[in-house]
Parts: C-alpha cells; structure tokens; sequence
C-alpha cells in the first residue's frame, strides 16, 4: 500500500495509477452492465411467461366457477331433461376450471397461499361436481330434494371454491406486482448509471490532466474511449427509460384493467346465478335476491369495476365496456320484471322470462362484450412486455464488450504517454 500511496508523488507513477482507474472502472460498468442487462431480462420474462399467465389462468379458473354455478342453476330452472345447450356450457366450464387448474399448479411454487389454494380446489371442484350430478338426478324425477343439493352445490362453490379461486388470483396479481420491480432492476441499472458517470468523469479528468502536464490538446484513444463511453452511457439510458415506459404501461394500462374487468365478468355471473338461485329455490325475495342486489349496486357505482374511464385507455376498449355496461343494464330491469312476475305468485311466467331467449340474450351480450374487453388487455399486456424485453439482450452482451473496449483504448492512450518516460 505504501508503494502504491507512493506512485502518485512522481509522474509515471501518477500514470500508472490512472491506468488502473479507468481500467478498473472500465471493467466494473461492463461487469454491472451484463449483470443488469441479465437480471432485467429475466425478470421481464418471468412477468411474461410465469406471472401474467398465472394470472390470467387463476382468472380463467374463477370465471369457469362462477359460470358453472349460474349455468347449473339455469339447467336446473328449465326442469326434467336439462337443455344440452347449457349441460355442454356447464361441462366445458368445468373442463375449463380444471384445465387451467392443472397449468396453475406447475406455476405455483410447492407451498404457500397459491399451492394452498390449488390444493383446495383440485379437491372441492370434484366433490361440487358429484353434487350437481345429485341434484340433476334429483330434479329428472321431479323429486324436490333436488333443489337441496343443488343450493348445497352453489354454496360449496361460492363460500369454498370461489373465494380459493380470489385467493389464489389474488396471488397472482401479487406475483405479477412485485415482477415490474424484478423486471425493473433498479438497483443494478442504478448502480450502471453512476458506474459510467464514473468513468466519464475519470475519462474528463485525465485528459484535462495530460493536456495541462504534456502541453497536447488531445489524446485520441482517450476521445474514442470517452465517445464510446457516452454512446454506451446514452444507450443505456435509452433502455432503461423504454423498458421501465413499458412497464408502466403493462401495468396501468394492461395488468391493472385486466383484474377490474375480470372482477366485473365475475360478479355479473354471480347475479345471473343468484336470479336463479333464488327461483329454483322457490325463496322469493331471499338471501340470493339479497346478494343480487348487493352485486348489482357494487357492478354499476360511480367509478365501479364496470363503469371505469376505460375510454381513457383505449376508445375501442371503452366501446366494449360502455356496450358491456349498457347491456347489463338492460338485463337488471328485465330482472326486475321477473321478480315482479314471481313475487305475484306467476311463477311459471317469471322462469319463462328468466331463461327466456331475451333475457339471455341481453345477459350474453353484456358478457360478450366483457370477454372482449378482457382480450383486449390481455393483448396490450402481452405486446407491453414483449416490447419491455427489447433491448435488454444487447445491454448483456454489448454492455461488456464497449466497456472493454473503452479498456483498451484508455490504456493505449495513457501507455503512449508512460513510454515517454522511459
């Protein structure tokens, strides 16, 4: 250390000891550099390939419940022989809840509240399917024990699997928050920044030292080195700033949206399920029209997850909601209609209305138009990530290589001047 403290008192020494600077800190931003770019990468894929879909799979689970529960109750309102329409929507919802189940399951680590949740469910959507079966069977002979199993079914899939569906999608979303700071690397890209400030300062420095100790203006390995530099340092920066703009905007405007319209999906499948609920069980207004009425003012409040300033966004993803918005509107007053038929002891003309063609019609509408709208952020998620990846590829690999070259030139440059001394 003495010897080293030393060099700086003469002037090879002092040489000698910016060499080892600029090369030190050459190699540190390259070092960082790949480090950042690596680490960046792989987190923006993990958001694109693990978490995002994750999310959307734990959506598509939920949903599949949600619509089971209401095409269930549907079938069962019809009486007898169930309509194969909806005995196929209910099975193909069932397959569609177990499908993305099982690709839930191997994106999930082994234990925490997602492996908990997916647990829960592998077992309840069994033991919830036996119970329609029962109550189908129940109902084909007229036997009114029907309406007991089926009501037992619903519960099971609204006080169980549900709410292990908005657990594990819940944990998703919590997955997919922390991957935009994964993906973001900030610390790393931070420490990149200051790495070539560093070095430009350094680069600066020494040439404003050798031009005032050797009398020449310029040395050009070190102005190529500094150029280079600079191209590196704005590069970098032009990354950093793409990448996390993308973010932002998979965020705000892809992932974020995405759980309000999936919310929104949900909940106004609820509602259908509790307007048949509530006639199959023969309960007038009960608990179920009671629930109803609970999701349909939470659906339709100012700045609710149905009526957002989704035109903000994107016009055609605002034109999808509005329409979505316009449609559910028109199948609660029609609801209203069959609760007026019902509550005048036409019960028969209620359940005809229901499930009648307009009814369901408007109801179909206003879920077409939410599954649109859940398509369209799903895409805009997707592109926002693929394009946050853009570039990163090249901080890895070329951030080294322009580091070691300013490396080289930076000895070259100060080595011209050290032989002058001997």
């Amino acid at each position: 250390m003495r010897r080293i403290g030393g060099l700086r008192h003469t002037s090879p020494g002092r040489l000698q000891l910016l060499i080892a600077v600029l090369v030190a800190l050459g190699l540190l931003s390259g070092l960082v550099a790949g480090v950042a770019g690596a680490s960046a990468r792989a987190g923006t894929d993990d958001l694109g390939d693990r978490a995002q879909p994750l999310l959307i799979e734990a959506e598509a689970i939920y949903s599949a419940l949600a619509d089971a529960d209401t095409t269930a109750a549907q079938a069962f309102l019809a009486g007898g022989l169930e309509p194969a329409a909806l005995t196929r929507r209910y099975d193909a919802d069932l397959e569609r809840a177990t499908t993305a189940l099982t690709s839930a399951a191997r994106r999930t680590e082994e234990n925490g509240r997602a492996a908990d949740a997916v647990r829960a469910l592998s077992a309840g959507v069994a033991t919830y399917a036996e119970l329609v079966a029962t109550a189908r069977a129940n109902n084909r002979q007229g036997k009114p024990v029907g309406a007991s199993y089926l009501s037992e079914a619903s519960r099971l899939n609204r006080e169980t699997l549900q709410p292990q569906a908005r657990a594990l999608f819940d944990s998703a979303q919590a997955e997919v928050d922390d991957g935009y700071g994964r993906a973001g690397a900030a610390g790393w890209m931070a420490l990149l920044l200051f790495s070539l400030l560093g070095l430009l300062i350094a680069l600066a420095l020494t040439q404003r030292y050798l031009s005032r100790r050797t009398h020449r203006t310029f040395n050009v390995p070190l102005l190529l080195a500094t150029a280079l530099t600079l191209v590196f340092t704005i590069g970098a920066i032009s990354i950093m700033v793409s990448q996390q703009t993308r973010l932002d905007r998979a965020a705000n405007q892809g992932s974020g949206p995405l759980a309000s319209i999936a919310e929104s999906r949900i909940l106004a499948l609820t509602a259908r399920g509790d307007e048949a609920l509530t006639l199959a069980a023969r309960a007038g207004s009960g608990p179920y029209e009671e629930d109803f009425d609970k999701v349909v003012a939470r659906l339709t409040q100012e700045r609710g997850p149905m009526v957002n300033s989704y035109d903000q966004l994107d016009w055609q993803l605002g034109q999808q909601m509005n329409r979505a918005s316009q449609q559910f509107k028109a199948y609660v007053a029609a609801h209203k209609q069959v609760r007026t038929l019902d509550n005048s002891g036409q019960y028969d003309r209620a359940v005809d209305l229901a499930i009648g063609t307009a009814t369901t019609n408007q109801f179909e509408s206003a879920r077409q138009f939410l599954d649109q709208a859940l398509e369209n952020r799903k895409a805009f998620f997707t592109d926002e990530i693929d394009a946050a990846g853009n570039g990163l590829g090249l901080l890895t690999v070329l951030g080294p290589l322009l580091a070691l070259a300013v490396c080289v030139l930076a000895f070259a440059g100060l080595r011209a001047r050290l032989e002058e001394y001997r």
